[in-house]
């Protein structure tokens, strides 16, 4: 199959030609044909199986024959919504190189820059407008975007918008289309919260997973590292210092807590080292992205390393990666193959390290019975975890002193939302 054979005229074919896209991957061969057909459609796929063209060809295509059709300016009929700034860029790039050969318009919103500029822009007209759920929200608050034309409303990484608190949002923009439109939703897991948001906004949707053992690279090799909880700090110098761990390193933590200490004991140690998380600002976040990445271009072996909660960094592409650390085990199983995912891309060989605590072992077994695959356990290192460890025991914390259901008084001045 390819892309003709997909019903994609040939203005969009010339340009995903000349972005050398030869043969449709799963996810688009099993998508664009019911995105086409108007149907709801709920996909499960990982970061890195062409999910974004799955999407963007098709709604392409249905707004190409009415492109010229208002000679009142543009509406928005079709809208994206991703959670974070990062990726909402990405996705505006494959919008606008799918289009190059098309009149249709597309814009982008997010928060952490000026609002101004995109007033300008939305009151221009586009056809197709990519936001993060807390912006587009304060423009409609302000009037300034109008959802009343939406046909194609796309939820793109829904576990992560979720993960990040914007249930709520996500329903309110819901609601500000229209009711009868087509709804996209992608995810790379589906929670519970995932499944409760399709029940409630997805009408007979068709369900796509391509699964993910298919998706952890070839070219990865997978390293396991048993050891205590309480070692993995230490084990993560040691193997720097013994120079097993080169060039560009991902390390994954799983709170912001656990990434700003680790970078603060890097740093200590001499090593080069960015990091992002939910709680830095969108600049912070973007400085040290782009600090990490054009030292990664260089191309020379010393280290040089990113340190990144799963909420910040999903959805960012970065080129060159030379190895993966999971320094907390995923409990999604699905997770740990979108982490390995940035290393070895390309047709380029890399390496993933996992930490693995007592406490963390059924995480590894999930994982492994996911990927059908055993991960090759490493013990030559003096940080080794016992055979016979155990789980530590967690002391549940002591009640309250303050008696049930009682509020604090900024609690009971706390004003609602205005939506």
């Amino acid at each position: 199959m390819d892309f003709k054979d997909l019903n994609l005229n040939k203005h969009i074919v010339k340009a995903i030609t000349e972005k050398k896209y030869l043969i449709p991957t799963p996810v688009q061969q099993e998508t664009i044909p019911f995105v086409l057909a108007k149907q709801d459609v709920i996909v499960m796929a990982q970061t890195g199986t062409g999910k974004t063209a799955a999407y963007a060809l098709p709604i392409l295509q249905r707004l190409y024959d009415k492109q010229e059709a208002s000679k009142k300016g543009r509406k928005i009929r079709s809208l994206i919504i991703c959670p974070t700034r990062e990726l909402a860029l990405q996705i505006e790039a494959n919008f606008l190189a799918y289009s190059k050969y098309t009149l249709l318009q597309t814009g982008i919103v997010y928060g952490g820059v000026s609002i101004e500029p995109q007033k300008k822009m939305l009151k221009k007209g586009v056809d197709i407008l990519i936001a993060t759920p807390g912006r587009l929200l304060d423009l409609y608050k302000q009037e300034k975007v109008n959802l009343s034309n939406i046909e194609t409303l796309v939820l793109d990484e829904a576990d992560l918008m979720l993960d990040m608190g914007f249930f709520d949002e996500v329903k309110k923009i819901e609601r500000l289309c229209p009711l009868k439109k087509q709804t996209l939703l992608f995810s790379a897991t589906m929670p519970d919260k995932v499944v409760k948001l399709a029940d409630s906004i997805l009408q007979d949707p068709e369900i796509i997973k391509i699964t993910p053992s298919a998706l952890a690279a070839n070219n990865v090799e997978q390293l396991l590292y048993y050891t205590p909880i309480g070692k993995k700090m230490q084990l993560t110098l040691h193997l720097f210092r013994k120079g097993e761990i080169k060039g560009n390193v991902i390390i994954f933590r799983r709170t912001k807590y656990g990434v700003e200490k680790l970078e603060e004991l890097l740093k200590e140690n001499n090593h080069r080292v960015e990091s992002i998380h939910g709680a830095k600002s969108q600049n912070l976040r973007q400085e040290a992205l782009k600090t990490f990445k054009e030292i990664s271009k260089k191309g020379h072996n010393e280290l040089n390393v990113l340190i990144a909660t799963d909420v910040a960094s999903r959805g960012i592409d970065i080129d060159g990666v030379d190895a993966v650390i999971n320094f907390d085990i995923p409990e999604v199983p699905e997770t740990y193959v979108h982490r390995i995912g940035r290393t070895a891309r390309a047709g380029k060989k890399g390496t993933s390290y996992s930490f693995c605590s007592a406490e963390e072992k059924e995480f590894v077994v999930q994982i492994q019975n996911l990927i059908k695959e055993n991960l090759k356990i490493e013990t030559d290192h003096p940080f080794v975890l016992p055979a016979d460890a155990q789980p530590q025991i967690h002391r549940k914390k002591s009640g309250s002193k303050h008696k049930k259901g009682r509020k604090s008084k900024a609690s009971k001045e706390k004003k609602k939302r205005w939506y």
